[in-house]
């Protein structure tokens, strides 16, 4: 499959095209329309900071679907004890400061999450569709996450922990709220170790667009999830 280059115009091919590769298209830019556009039909943007964007959509994908989310034997004692505190939205920019100083696997350096990226994650932070998961110990922040939410699908962005099993616990909360809420699944983009032990497994790109499709007619609901726990 060919990989396109985006114009000023907000639109994108279909998924379908993506390349074996899993990139479908290179070029575009941040806004907040063009993102949200973005992920509404199955993309995400992942590039190193010296490189066009590049709009991914890979083959398999991997997700969670909330009711099988595995909470692991070393895990239980974290909620049992509640070793840790959990809450939602309350710091959106420490948590995604917090990622940006942690690289994904294969990138080195700590620039892959640019400020231009961090700003229009924030804009749409703004608008109540993109929503933090902060870990605390007392009153330190020792992990966390951010993700975008669309209809009854949590597309996951970054996570990051500064105590073992801090990352774990907020995600884990994540996914149970979510399944209280009867979302459909969590996008966890590619699969890692970290996220197949927590029951992320592979799907076909074709199934997962399927579900991006039967998203597009739900609604979604905006606004802060500060009230969603507090333990």
């Amino acid at each position: 499959m060919p990989i396109f280059w985006l114009t000023d115009e907000l639109t994108f091919p279909d998924p379908r095209l993506t390349s074996k590769e899993g990139i479908l298209a290179v070029g575009g830019d941040l806004s907040v329309e063009r993102l949200i556009i973005a992920y509404k039909i199955g993309l995400f943007p992942w590039f190193n900071p010296e490189d066009p964007i590049l709009w991914w959509c890979p083959d398999p994908r991997f997700v969670i679907f909330p009711d099988e989310i595995k909470v692991s034997k070393s895990m239980r004692p974290y909620f049992n004890q509640k070793k840790f505190r959990v809450s939602f939205d309350t710091a959106f920019e420490e948590v995604i400061k917090g990622c940006q100083q942690t690289p994904r696997k294969g990138q080195s350096g700590d620039t892959w999450l640019t400020d231009e990226m961090m700003q229009s994650y924030l804009s749409l932070h703004e608008l109540g569709i993109c929503h933090s998961v902060e870990v605390w110990k007392g009153d330190q922040l020792v992990g966390g996450l951010y993700g975008i939410s669309l209809g009854k699908c949590f597309f996951g962005e970054s996570m990051f922990a500064r105590e073992r099993n801090a990352s774990k616990m907020g995600f884990i909360t994540l996914v149970k709220e979510l399944e209280k809420r009867d979302f459909w699944l969590v996008d966890c983009q590619q699969g890692t170790d970290h996220l197949i032990s927590m029951g992320a497994r592979g799907i076909d790109r074709d199934m997962f667009l399927d579900y991006m499709l039967r998203n597009q007619e739900e609604p979604t609901t905006k606004g802060p999830w500060t009230e969603w726990i507090s333990n």
